[in-house]
């Protein structure tokens, strides 16, 4: 089984003036559980930021296989000390897949270094998809490109550093254009980066979204994972040949 976490701030679905609490009444992250426990090799949990304390700690991390972050109003609210485990357990060789306005969270700032700023605007624009990489297992299944009839525009430039691969890219009515799906190695974990899901439209319910979470959850899995990353082990004297 992959053993999967699920992080949400749940704030914007607890608000009953957000179009968020129509669309996902059990939360985003209650979505996103049903969909991956839905799999026979997937075992998904979840964490929000009224338990945070207690759902991200060393002990859970090094029994997560996958972890899944959703943030958006309140990157502030989460400790810092919370975002340096999760940075580790990825070095150490736990998978990470951020979504949508998690490009500003703390763990995602720490893995990738950079400002990870970009453009944005709320206009309810159509945005279409392509598949820039159909080789790759995280868009199997995958037509060359799929539309969302509602999106948050995202826009470059994207200050990430250069990805592995860029996967995806986004085009949008008002001209703008995307690296939206997006994979990076760090020291021994695998992390995937997925823009659409803003918290106002049904997102996670299309199935080509779902497909490729489900897709990324199999490929970010580990595949070795190590304890001393961190540590700067000191081996024994090598071998003389």
């Amino acid at each position: 089984m992959i053993r999967v976490l699920i992080f949400n701030e749940y704030l914007h679905e607890k608000d009953p003036g957000c179009k968020a609490s129509e669309i996902y009444p059990n939360g985003i992250h209650g979505a996103l559980a049903e969909l991956l426990n839905s799999e026979e090799d997937i075992e998904a949990r979840t964490v929000t930021l009224d338990d945070i304390e207690t759902g991200i700690t060393e002990k859970i991390l090094k029994e997560t296989d996958v972890i899944l972050w959703w943030g958006h109003m309140a990157h502030d609210r989460v400790p810092d000390e919370k975002a340096r485990l999760v940075h580790e357990a990825v070095l150490n060789g736990m998978g990470a897949i951020f979504l949508h306005s998690a490009h500003k969270s703390k763990p995602f700032m720490r893995l990738m270094g950079t400002s990870c700023s970009l453009i944005w605007r709320e206009s309810d624009d159509l945005e279409r998809v392509w598949v820039s990489a159909p080789y790759h297992p995280i868009v199997r299944g995958l037509d060359n490109y799929f539309e969302l009839k509602g999106e948050e525009t995202y826009g470059e430039p994207f200050g990430i550093p250069t990805p592995d691969e860029t996967l995806l890219i986004g085009w949008f009515t008002g001209g703008e254009v995307f690296r939206s799906g997006c994979t990076w190695q760090r020291d021994n974990g695998k992390i995937f980066y997925l823009q659409p899901g803003h918290e106002t439209y049904p997102t996670y319910y299309d199935r080509n979204i779902r497909k490729i979470i489900v897709n990324a959850v199999r490929w970010v899995a580990p595949t070795f994972r190590s304890t001393d990353v961190m540590d700067c082990p000191n081996p024994p004297k090598a071998h003389k040949f």
